[in-house]
Order: structure tokens, then C-alpha cells, then sequence
């Protein structure tokens, strides 16, 4: 629908459809669907993303040549000013290049902020809650993509430096189990997100696609097996309520697929239960799974293929990983495969005549 034209034959399509007077603001919709078209791809914002880190760290360098690291208050200041920059021109502009700079200011400001607070010799603790802060109210005031982002970003790294510095790494898993089931809800119920409050609607992209990045961090700190204090014995914790997860989302999943029959159902759950306790000392390839399915139930292909991607890391991790027998490591393999094998031929058959290739 690019231009007029189409957009009235749509309508009137909806008019034909309904017995009743339909009245529909055309030049609104329009505007509406040209505004959604100026937007730029998820390719360019993450590009935007990098640009505005490239563009810092040189801004950095520059800055701590001409001395500034020495000056305590001076990094704390042009902290501050940096990041109250970065959220207001964003606040303000909705321009690609503006974009870059917002978020080169936006970086530049926690980097000083984080490094004054050290040199003034503050716990990372007190660094952790104030950097959580700052993100919360940035998400508040701004509705920018790349900035609400970067702030779930900030925000989730900054619970899990927190539980790191404090050592606190069964609070990792709780992370990671939490984290499981906000980006569960989060997909799963857009509709009633998004129509809450206009601004969740602005918001909603951005912390998705942040909740997913941040729920993958979770996933490979409890896969590093270098991290003594996360027991092996304790794994299965995370990967419980995961797979629990997974399960509830094939609830979804058969009403998609039309799947209505009782016993059929119950066989899906029960071989899909088997098959995913094997996954139980290895959260990562049960959570790039639950990722997998959401993604493919709400049709969103940015998450299916970082999904895709990290289930065949975490599958490798997990192949070279010494903890594990041989024949351990060839049970689950084998599992991954026969799951994946009986999810294909069950979407595959539902498929119907007219979206089969």
C-alpha cells in the first residue's frame, strides 16, 4: 500500500465486507503507513549503533589526551552532559545521522560517568544501581529505537554486573529464568502490550529485541563452564523453567497449526518433554529453542535467525565441553535432531495447498 489508490481499494474492500457505514480517515492512514515507510531497517539502526560506538571510542581518545582523565569532577560533568545530550537531541530529531550522534553521546556519557565514579573510588555496586537508573529514566523520557535499546542493554548488563561483583552466581540462573518468561510474555501478548499506552507501542520493538539480546547474555555466562561457582549440579534449574516454557508456548503453537485433537496434543507434549530433558545441563540450547519458537509463532525473523544462530553455538559448546561424556553428548545430539526433525513434518504437514513451495 504505497499510494492513495491502494489504500482506498483496501477500504473499500472492508465497506463490501461489513452491512453496516464504515467511516475511515484516509489521510490519517496514510500518513501513518508513509511515516512507517521513511523508518529505516533494523540493518541501519544496528550499523547507526555501531557508527556511534566507533565514533566514541575515537571521541575518547581524543578526550583523554588532552588530559581530561585526570580531572575526577571533569569526567563526572562532561559524563553527565554527554548523556542528557544524547537523550534530548534524540528526544528532538528523528534523523539517521542525528541518531549517530545521540548515540556517541549516549555511550560516551556512561563510559565517563563509570570511569569518574572509579577514579572517586565508588563500589561497583553504587556504579551498577546508578547506571540502572540513568536507563530507566532515559526510557522513560525518550522513544527513540537505538537509544531504548542500548538502554535495556545497559540496564541488564548492569543487574548482571552486579550479580557477578557480588558473586552471587545462582542469581544468575534467576536472571536467566526470569528473563525466560518476560521475553515469553513479551511476545506473546503484543497485542495487549502495544494498546496499553501509546508509548508501549513506541517502545515495544526496541526492548523486545533488547530482552533477547539480554537473556542470551544470561545463557552464556551459566554455558561458561570457566565459571567454577556455577555448579554443574544446579544447571538444571534454569533449564526446568525453560523447558516449562517451551512447553506453555506449544500451547500457542497448536492453535496455529490447528492441532485440536486431545491425544494429539498430549503426545507432542510428552515426546516433546523427552526430547528436552536432555537439554537439562544445558540451558543455552533450551533457551536459543524457546527463542526458535517464539520467533517463528509471531513470524519475526530478526529473533529467528539470532535464535538459529545461537542454538548452533551453544550446540557446539556443548559438543567440546568436558564436563559431558561422549555418550552423553551423542543422546542429546540425537535428541536436537529427532525434535527438530518432528517439528518440520508437523508445520509442514498443517501447511496448506496454497503456502506449500
Amino acid at each position: 500500500m504505497r499510494n492513495k489508490e491502494e489504500i482506498k481499494e483496501v477500504l473499500d474492500y472492508f465497506q463490501t465486507m461489513d452491512d453496516k457505514e464504515l467511516k475511515f480517515d484516509e489521510e490519517a492512514i496514510l500518513t501513518a503507513y508513509q511515516k512507517k515507510e521513511d523508518h529505516q531497517s533494523l540493518a541501519i539502526k544496528i550499523l547507526s549503533i555501531f557508527g556511534g560506538i566507533s565514533a566514541g571510542l575515537v571521541f575518547l581518545g581524543a578526550l583523554f589526551i588532552t588530559g581530561i582523565y585526570d580531572s575526577d569532577s571533569g569526567l563526572l560533568a562532561f559524563g553527565v552532559v554527554a548523556i542528557i545530550g544524547g537523550v534530548f537531541i534524540n528526544k528532538f530529531f528523528d534523523k539517521l545521522i542525528i541518531d549517530t550522534i545521540s548515540v556517541s553521546s549516549y555511550i560516551i556519557g556512561f563510559i565517563l560517568l563509570g570511569v569518574g565514579m572509579f577514579k572517586m573510588e565508588a563500589s561497583e555496586n553504587t556504579v551498577c544501581f546508578l547506571f540502572i537508573l540513568i536507563a530507566i529514566a532515559s526510557l522513560l523520557i525518550v522513544r527513540s529505537y537505538i537509544i531504548s535499546f542500548i538502554s535495556v542493554l545497559i540496564i541488564n548488563g548492569s543487574i548482571l554486573a552486579l550479580l557477578l561483583f557480588n558473586n552471587n552466581f545462582f542469581g544468575i540462573q534467576m536472571y536467566t529464568c526470569v528473563l525466560a518468561i518476560m521475553v515469553t510474555v513479551v511476545f506473546l501478548k503484543e497485542a495487549k502490550i502495544i494498546s496499553i499506552h501509546p508509548a508501549f507501542s513506541k517502545l515495544y520493538n526496541p526492548v523486545r529485541i533488547g530482552l533477547i539480546f539480554s537473556f542470551l547474555a544470561g545463557l552464556v555466562l551459566l554455558n561458561k563452564s570457566d565459571i567454577p561457582d556455577i555448579s554443574i549440579n544446579y544447571l538444571w534449574i534454569s533449564s526446568a523453567v525453560i523447558i516449562l516454557t517451551i512447553l506453555y508456548v506449544l500451547s500457542y503453537l497448536f492453535e496455529v497449526l490447528n492441532i485440536s485433537q486431545t491425544k494429539q496434543k498430549a503426545g507432542i507434549y510428552i515426546v516433546s518433554t523427552v526430547i528436552l530433558l536432555s537439554t537439562l545441563l544445558s540451558p543455552g540450547v533450551s533457551g536459543a529453542l524457546l527463542i526458535i519458537l517464539l520467533s517463528f509463532l509471531v513470524n519475526y525473523k530478526t529473533s529467528f535467525v539470532i535464535g538459529i544462530i545461537a542454538f548452533i553455538c551453544f550446540i557446539s559448546q556443548y559438543y567440546y565441553d568436558l564436563h559431558f561424556t561422549l555418550l552423553t553428548k551423542s543422546i542429546f545430539l540425537f535428541s536436537s535432531g529427532v525434535l527438530f526433525l518432528g517439528l518440520y513434518l508437523l508445520t509442514h504437514k498443517k501447511l496448506t495447498s496454497n503456502e506449500k513451495v
